[in-house]
């Protein structure tokens, strides 16, 4: 995180920042339209600066993120959370959204998998008395 580098390509940022493993899955997230601008689809290309606003989905959650710092090298992930800060608002969207989440999933009845052999006879034989019936 040098302050001589005052330009770097989105892509590259999103992957020295650890939001993306590799460079080719930053630049097809932007080029999806899952990492935006202040608010725009950008191209993998754009140059970034210091405190813009970006907003970023993986997966069901979305960040929205203001870049603190700028480096083409990928480094720790310590380093690597100090190039960016997360909005206050962004995070208590994610968190109620894993709540929200967390809820839903309870909600459903647990499954213990595939029946096992002895279960497949009963309900083989259940089948055929109420088929009787």
């Amino acid at each position: 995180m040098s302050d001589a580098v005052k330009l770097v390509r989105i892509d590259k940022w999103l992957w020295a920042a650890r939001f993306f493993k590799t460079r080719s899955l930053a630049k097809a997230a932007v080029e999806g339209g899952k990492v935006q601008v202040a608010g725009q689809r950008v191209k993998p290309s754009k140059d970034l600066t210091l405190g813009l606003l970006l907003q970023v989905r993986q997966g069901v959650d979305s960040k929205e993120i203001i870049i603190t710092g700028l480096s083409e090298q990928r480094r720790g992930a310590p380093e690597a959370a100090l190039m960016y800060q997360e909005t206050p608002s962004s995070i208590v969207q994610r968190e109620q959204a894993a709540a929200q989440r967390k809820i839903l999933q309870a909600a459903e009845p647990a499954s213990d998998g595939r029946p096992s052999k002895k279960q497949r006879r009963q309900i083989h034989r259940f089948h055929d008395i109420v088929l009787d019936l």
